[in-house]
């Protein structure tokens, strides 16, 4: 039994500290679900089988399923079940693939996913102590992003900042600071003119009584002549700047799946159909290339090679790795490197870590209806040495 995604929207992306701060992680999952609910209107809530939701951080107000939390919050009737999963980065993609898997056995016919993080609001933390009260100082440590409390059996070379991690795989490929700073004014200005263009406007709902209705991080003036005068971050003589890596960030997304004879129960035809899935892992430091194989494995469960994808959306964190990974695509058969993220990617939209799985598919699935191409890959490249990636197929390019 096939699965099909039939609705996605998310809230707009808001930049640290910035105009979603004041939004609590659930509350945003909950505009999101709610968001989405409505461009289905036919739809019984009471039937959805369940929420899958994803998110990355876990240790402030999304604590406790904030799956489960997000739908009573939105409404939902308390007979809806809900559960959270964390793949880091790949969560919200994550949860949309467990969910697919689900009703592909049968065990539901409409399951609603997404993610959502709020980087701004994620906690510092403290160790307990082994044992008693210490004398002396302890050091509150931040969650909002990267490796925290290490265990020391791990090697260093895994646990290396997610920055250093992409100034190796710069090393690795030679991707020149020129062509990343490109990538990322490409990402500005394609995301910019796809908002003038009115693309992002029945996927992007703006929450009640917050004054942000855009993605915050987009800045059209985001010339490579602007980025070349950054400094690098992570080495004083790297490549890697502010300017060319995705932001912090707070929001959510939501994506509606549901199987074929769900039609009748949700009011509406499917958008596509979920042809693919694939995982990958890797040594730690190297997760930025996982997509590259993930996509292959996807697109190999899909039955489909690269000279027939017409559209692809992968999750930049940072321009390096995205680079790496539709080069390596290119001389696998990927046609043309402007197929990826025709409407502008994460170093311009913002990457809240938890809703960019949900936010890279459901843009996908309105790419493939609006250029009519039949084939499209979504990919994400997460921490810790994973990637993920989704084959979808237009379901109106089949018809």
């Amino acid at each position: 039994m096939p699965s099909f995604l039939y609705a996605a929207s998310r809230t707009p992306f808001g930049r640290f500290n910035g105009g979603l701060a004041g939004v609590r992680p659930d509350d945003l999952a909950a505009a999101a679900i709610t968001s989405t609910l409505a461009r289905v209107p036919g739809l019984d809530p009471a039937v959805i089988g369940d929420v899958v939701w994803g998110n990355a951080n876990g240790a402030g107000e999304e604590n406790r399923n904030v799956g489960r939390m997000a739908a009573l919050l939105a409404g939902l009737p308390v007979s809806v079940p809900g559960a959270t999963v964390n793949r880091l980065c790949g969560s919200s993609l994550d949860a949309a693939m467990i969910a697919s898997r689900a009703i592909e056995t049968g065990d539901a016919d409409v399951v609603l996913t997404g993610g959502v993080e709020s980087m701004t609001r994620a906690p510092w933390v403290l160790p307990k102590p082994a044992k008693g009260f210490p004398a002396g100082d302890v050091t509150a440590v931040s969650t909002t992003l990267g490796w925290r409390l290490v265990n020391p059996a791990m090697p260093k070379e895994w646990t290396v900042s997610l920055g250093e991690a992409n100034e190796q795989l710069q090393e690795r490929f030679g991707i020149s600071r020129e062509r990343q700073d490109g990538f990322a004014a490409r990402s500005h200005r394609l995301a910019h003119e796809a908002w003038e263009a009115g693309f992002y406007d029945d996927l992007v709902t703006p929450i009640d009584g917050v004054d942000v209705v855009r993605d915050e991080s987009i800045r059209p003036g985001s010339t490579p002549e602007v980025l070349a005068g950054l400094k690098p971050v992570f080495r004083p003589d790297g490549t890697i700047t502010a300017g060319n890596a995705s932001p912090l960030n707070d929001g959510a997304s939501a994506v509606l799946l549901g199987s074929e004879r769900a039609a009748d129960l949700i009011g509406a035809d499917p958008i596509a159909r979920i042809a693919g899935r694939g995982v990958m892992a890797m040594e730690p430091q190297e997760f930025g290339y996982a997509p590259v194989e993930a996509a292959n494995r996807a697109l190999k469960q899909a039955g489909v090679g690269w000279e027939q994808v017409g559209a692809v959306e992968l999750n930049e964190a940072f321009a390096v790795q995205s680079l790496a990974c539709v080069d390596a695509w290119l001389a696998l058969g990927l046609g043309d490197a402007e197929l990826v993220n025709q409407r502008g990617g994460a170093i311009a939209i913002g990457h809240p870590l938890g809703a960019s799985g949900g936010r890279v598919l459901g843009t996908l699935a309105k790419v493939l209806r609006e250029t009519g191409e039949r084939w499209g890959v979504a990919a994400i490249c997460i921490g810790v040495g994973q990637g993920l990636a989704v084959v979808l197929e237009n379901v109106d390019a089949t018809a």
